[in-house]
């Protein structure tokens, strides 16, 4: 049975259409009526269609007869292009023994199909190179096959070249996964092993565990085990399955899954900690040995506080996170309170883009108003006493007077650029502290510039400038290389004296002085005025470094003086200045939303 079962799945950069060849998959395979259609059937989140990027990796059967008369089952997996959502690939690839490899033949190759191509050939996957989009004026096939001949080794002749959003040559695609990528190796009669690859929560049937079956089978009426690593308060959980069954592409109940196949399992489950993506399933009775591999752990890369604009929307916010989480496995969050903000969650994304996608959905899903605070990263601290510290959040940076040396995350950069942006593209990254490593050049008109640079210096801005320098041409991947020390200190605001922890931040020591003026002129125009004057100060290094003054709202006092004496005016002045100081002795300050955002359009400027 398994002889005629293919598990694939497609990578490419971000907008090489990924998606619209699912779709066309689909209703070629007659999985999907043609009246049934919509744009980006897989995609099924409103914010994945809007965006018009996959965020969700999502799976689907198809049955397809080739062209000598014999049925194969498909088993598909879309998985996302952006660099965040890199975790989602390698989960999906482990589901798998081949992979479609789609190349822009407009765009070429760029940095997120290298990156994906890496991890596809490190999970030993047979990968199908296809370029698609040869209907655009633009296209150029030609040159890109030889690019990826030049990379692969396929010759340029045998690299199948397509139109998904026309339907150009789609059936090529299917036979060439039937004929190249080999079946599922597996023993349907073996003690059970099945991959949880991914899941989502449902109020119904609890926890939906999507699964790659690696040996042995499932039925309805099996009693379950998760077996979670050693320790974990997953380890050893036993359960009934509510029902089992495969994506077509919506659920569908099914009799038996077995070695080789791809489906779900509704545990039933109401937590998201017992059920872990990565985690192996198998019975209770004769249970398999040990369990599969896994996965590494995501690295969040970028962390900011989250918190309610109401107080009393707190549990709901925690009930949203846990949700949310079970859906993304790579989210952490762990409890704060701010003196500002009150209490709150600090959160760790693996990047900027996934950093905005979990704030909409938060706001789109859960319908919750909440306030985001500057992202920033991970510092370690070194102690005078020897204790090393993990710092998320710059209000936690211990008192100066304590630490030997702060070390910041410096990243590894691919930069896959024109090579006309040469120039602009090193001024980008030299500004922002960074280091020529080397440069490479795949094709005679791109160049591949490889940089190292903290990764403080590119969690604001520093995609969308390298995009708008480079008439978005260019793309960018990303890893983590190491911790470095260097000179940083913390950058405090005060207003009216008080410090505000959710505005601080961690700089070099010599742009401390530049970023606290930048900023203090910024929140002198958001915070609003007050019947009193408000000092605006930034400080650093345990000394006022910048200081802006928001004037006061003043009652025209000398309005009924028509002349007269001057000591009559000096006298009405003095009374009203007294006044405004006691007043400023009791006032309180609000911070609008804004004011929060300020330091994260600094780079504007």
């Amino acid at each position: 049975m398994s002889d005629y079962i293919r598990n694939f799945c497609i990578i490419a950069h971000i907008d090489h259409g990924k998606s619209t060849l699912a779709d066309r998959l689909l209703h070629l395979t007659g999985t999907i009526p043609d009246r049934d259609t919509t744009e980006q059937i897989l995609d099924t989140m409103e914010l994945e269609r809007e965006k018009g990027v996959t965020i969700k990796a999502s799976a689907v059967r198809m049955s397809y007869t080739s062209r000598d008369g014999q049925p194969h089952e498909l088993n598909l997996i879309d998985t996302p292009g952006h660099v965040d959502f890199g975790y989602e690939v390698s989960r999906a690839l482990m589901a798998c023994e081949g992979a479609i490899l789609v190349v822009d033949a407009s765009q070429g190759i760029e940095a997120q199909t290298l990156a994906n191509l890496y991890l596809a050939l490190d999970a030993n996957l047979e990968v199908i190179p296809v370029i698609n989009k040869i209907d655009l004026p633009s296209a150029q096939p030609d040159i890109v096959a030889e690019d990826i001949h030049a990379l692969l080794g396929t010759p340029a002749d045998q690299i199948i070249r397509i139109s998904a959003r026309d339907g150009i040559n789609i059936e090529a695609v299917l036979e060439a996964i039937v004929h190249q990528i080999p079946p599922p190796k597996g023993d349907p009669d073996a003690p059970l092993q099945a991959l949880i690859f991914d899941s989502h929560y449902d109020s119904y049937k609890g926890v939906v565990a999507y699964i790659r079956v690696v040996q042995g089978r499932i039925e309805p009426t099996d009693s379950l085990r998760l077996m979670g690593g050693v320790g974990e308060a997953n380890s050893g959980i036993d359960l009934k399955p509510v029902e089992i069954g495969i994506f077509a592409p919506d659920l569908r109940p099914t009799t038996s899954l077995q070695a080789g196949e791809v489906g779900y399992v509704a545990t039933g489950l109401k937590t998201v900690r017992e059920c872990r993506v990565g985690d192996t399933i198998t019975h209770t009775i004769n249970p398999a040995p040990s369990p599969l591999p896994g996965y590494r752990q995501p690295l969040p890369m970028v962390f900011a506080g989250i918190y309610p604009v109401e107080g009393e929307d707190y549990p709901d916010l925690k009930d949203a996170l846990e949700k949310l989480q079970l859906n993304d496995a790579s989210l952490i969050y762990d409890p704060e309170t701010s003196q500002a903000l009150n209490f709150g969650f600090r959160c760790g994304f693996l990047g900027m883009f996934h950093m905005e996608i979990i704030q909409e959905r938060l706001e789109r899903e859960y319908d919750l108003d909440i306030l985001m605070t500057a992202p920033s990263v991970e510092y370690e601290v070194l102690l005078h006493n020897g204790d090393l510290v993990r710092v998320h959040s710059p209000a936690d940076l211990p008192d100066e007077m304590l630490i030997a040396e702060v070390r910041e995350p410096w990243m590894k950069i691919e930069i896959f650029t024109p090579t006309e942006f040469y120039g602009t593209v090193m001024d980008l990254v030299t500004k922002r502290r960074g280091t020529f490593l080397s440069q490479d050049y795949p094709t005679p008109n791109r160049v591949q510039l490889n940089f190292e640079i903290p990764l403080s210096e590119m969690i604001i801005d520093f995609f969308d400038q390298l995009k708008s320098r480079t008439r978005g041409y260019a793309s960018l991947d990303y890893q983590f290389n190491e911790y470095r020390r260097d000179d940083l200190v913390k950058l405090e605001i005060l207003v009216n004296e008080e410090p505000i922890d959710a505005l601080a931040i961690i700089v070099h020591r010599d742009n401390a002085y530049h970023q606290g003026q930048r900023l203090v002129s910024k929140l002198k125009d958001l915070i609003p005025r007050q019947l009193f004057v408000v000092p605006i100060q930034a400080a650093a290094g345990g000394r006022i470094i910048s200081r802006a003054t928001a004037k006061a709202i003043r009652k025209d006092v000398l309005a009924k003086c028509y002349g007269g004496d001057i000591s009559r005016k000096k006298k009405l002045l003095e009374k009203q200045k007294r006044g405004k100081k006691r007043m400023k002795m009791v006032g309180s300050v609000e911070i609008p939303q804004e004011a929060f955002l300020a330091i994260l359009r600094l780079g504007e400027d």
